[in-house]
């Protein structure tokens, strides 16, 4: 323990400090004890570093039992403690540039050169720190850090981790290896176990941090195999029989070398300039990875440098970890406002104290339907917790029930729409609550002909969001069929709109008549048929004649296509006013050629293919286009029918699913070879 800490009472200490101590203590045991956090790990760090602050200014209000002076938290009841011979240390924290150059200066001044400083540099995996231990190669236990000096033995949780080796590679490794590193939930994996929990009605993971521990955590090692975890290595703790490299990047290669996973992010830098650039490069990247991270660690790469420079109380001289903008903070839920989309479905959006959270800054989040307000338990006038990360759209995800203030009221589902003052209804089995009044419900008008004339379906350039409201206005625009009346002299009349562009504006609409079956489907915005469900509906039936007589028990025949989906394509074209609308736009010129039959010599033909994942080299639409063209029927959901799952990377349920149907994967390198033997591809 530092020397400084003095023997001073928790009683004679000032009260904010004291006030500041137990919340920091609570904390500590909501996360390491009962796998929770009331509180985002933001504000966590800010009470941490006004404490450090604090006592740094006043060491004799320092205790002894002060979270500063050790890593924090307890073992849990259940599972056998276990003594760390070598300390699991935490790390102190930067959060600016400036941190990061006062972190460097005391580097070189406690080592009395101006030189240039070699540092590696590894992605702060957002999970829970382990220790391995393995003798003779063999792994014999697994560990919780705990509180650095004590943890909990989870050998038999951690066997059943694929990325952790029973066995290590070669025979060149110490007879005894402490390897440490950090337990985590890909995002792939963490979104497939929400979704699976949402389905059967159970409980969901706010964050893949708090799913990892509470895995990790299970007495049931059966429970914790079925988790998505893996494991990355980032250093070493007792090495007994046998040497390791001079330095901390070489020996994170030979953990590599021994089957040991480390992070592929990981980088060696040298000087100050270096350290940031890394820094601005990783967070660039932070939303591609397929997991998350919260910052980056800095470490001077030579053991004996290390050596040298030592430690403090709680955590080594020689390593920092910069951190990343936080993507939970907290706010307060100011008010809930209901949004009304094409469908007519109802979405409460919270208005919030503005927050900065993942590099922006946020006063408005999704709480996706009324099931979910309901699971969450949020009030108007709540302290909330918001998480935004990478393109995500900001959620409300969590309320700090203590802090509910005296005059905060439920969130009530409207009985009338917002907009247009129809009944909202609420389907049994739905979370979604909808506006019955359709196309006489402006904001549903508004957002049927924003998707009708979209990229994906009529694709009308020039026609975008901002016309479209301008147009609502000037009482031009009703209906689709409205757009192919237009004139250029009625552009021409708005605001901002010149002869030029309003020539435009007409000439893609005039191309916009010459379409194909597929995209005009969509276009319709019938429910719940998408892109690919379009196609194969214009594939099945040919003409659109023959789609809208279709019966619930014809369109069931069509690949991707259930009940819900027939029944709301029968619902569509049974309903007079869209049969009308139809035969509207086909008078005034709207007409695409029919789809080509399915061959029974094209390569593809009679089987069912899927595309899931993120592609690089095309989009997911241009390889159902491409498979379609081939002869294939491109479905939207992996079944025991299915032929054949492209996955590009961030696949997740649907690559789970075909794994265990033993449905054939391949990655798009593997696809784009298919394309090229059939011509389709350089």
């Amino acid at each position: 323990m530092n020397d400084q800490v003095s023997s001073m009472t928790d009683s004679a200490i000032p009260d904010n400090l004291r006030e500041l101590l137990e919340k920091i203590r609570r904390l500590d045991y909501e996360y390491y004890v009962l796998n929770e956090s009331s509180l985002p790990d933001s504000e966590y760090d800010r009470m941490m570093q006004l404490l450090i602050e604090l006592e740094a200014k006043h060491p004799e209000w320092v205790l002894p039992d002060s979270p500063t002076q050790r890593v924090g938290g307890q073992p849990q009841a259940g599972f056998t403690q276990v003594q760390h011979e070598v300390p699991m240390l935490s790390l102190d924290n930067a959060f600016s540039d400036d941190d990061m150059a006062a972190f460097y200066k005391r580097l070189q001044d406690r080592m009395n050169t101006t030189g240039s400083l070699e540092l590696a540099c590894e992605p702060k995996l957002d999970g829970i720190a382990v220790s391995l231990l393995y003798e003779d190669g063999r792994l014999v236990r697994g560990a919780t850090r705990g509180d650095g000096t004590t943890g909990e033995d989870i050998t038999a949780n951690v066997r059943t981790i694929r990325s952790i080796p029973l066995t290590l590679r070669g025979d060149d490794w110490p007879k005894v290896l402490e390897v440490r590193g950090e337990i985590y939930m890909p995002r792939a994996g963490f979104e497939r176990m929400n979704d699976q929990a949402r389905e059967q009605g159970d409980k969901v993971f706010v964050n893949p941090r708090n799913a990892a521990s509470g895995s990790l955590r299970q007495l049931d090692p059966q429970l914790t195999a079925k988790r998505p975890l893996e494991m990355c290595c980032y250093s070493v703790g007792r090495v007994d029989g046998g040497t390791l490299a001079d330095t901390h990047f070489d020996t994170l290669n030979a953990l590599a070398g021994w089957g040991l996973k480390i992070n592929p992010e990981s980088r060696v830098v040298t000087g100050l300039d270096e350290m940031l650039a890394f820094y601005q490069y990783l967070l660039a990247r932070r939303d591609e990875l397929p997991y998350e991270i919260d910052g980056i660690v800095f470490k001077i790469n030579s053991f004996q440098l290390q050596q040298r420079l030592g430690f403090v109380s709680r955590a080594p001289r020689w390593a920092i970890a910069r951190k990343f903008p936080a993507q939970e903070e907290m706010t307060r839920l100011l008010d809930v406002e209901f949004q009304v989309g094409r469908t007519g479905a109802l979405t409460p959006v919270a208005r919030l104290e503005p927050v900065f959270v993942g590099g922006v800054t946020v006063s408005n989040a999704t709480l996706h339907n009324m099931d979910e307000v309901e699971r969450i338990g949020v009030h108007i006038g709540d302290t909330v917790i918001v998480r935004r990360a990478g393109d995500v759209i900001p959620q409300v995800v969590r309320v700090i029930e203590d802090q509910r203030p005296a005059d905060a009221r439920p969130v009530q589902l409207p009985e009338a729409c917002p907009v247009c003052g129809s009944a909202v209804e609420r389907v049994e089995g739905e979370a979604v609550s909808r506006c019955t009044g359709g196309i006489h419900c402006d904001a549903q008008r508004r957002e049927a002909l924003k998707h009708f004339v979209s990229r994906r379906a009529l694709d009308i350039e020039g026609l975008g969001e901002k016309l479209i409201d301008t147009l609502l206005e000037k009482g031009l625009l009703h209906t689709p069929g409205d757009i192919f009346e237009l004139t250029a002299d009625q552009l021409v009349e708005l605001d901002r709109m010149g002869e030029k562009s309003a020539s435009k504006v007409i000439a893609a609409i005039e191309a916009a008549k010459q379409t194909t079956l597929p995209r005009f489907l969509y276009a319709l915005g019938i429910r719940e048929v998408g892109v690919t469900t379009a196609a194969n509906l214009a594939q099945h039936f040919g003409t659109l004649e023959k789609l809208w007589s279709a019966s619930e028990e014809d369109l069931l025949e069509v690949d991707d296509v259930g009940p819900k989906v027939a029944a709301h394509v029968e619902h569509f074209f049974a309903e007079p006013n869209n049969r009308l609308e139809i035969e509207r736009l086909v008078a005034l010129g709207l007409t695409w050629p029919d789809p080509k039959p399915v061959s029974a010599s094209m390569p593809l033909s009679g089987q069912t293919w899927v595309v899931t994942g993120k592609l690089e080299a095309l989009s997911r639409d241009e390889a159902k286009d491409y498979l379609q063209r081939l002869g294939a029927k491109v479905a939207g959901s992996v079944s025991a029918k299915t032929h054949q799952l492209v996955a590009g990377p961030g696949a997740g349920s649907k690559l789970k699913k075909a794994t265990d149907l033993d449905v054939p994967v391949m990655d798009e390198a593997e696809f784009l070879e298919v394309l090229r033997e059939h011509q389709l591809w350089q």
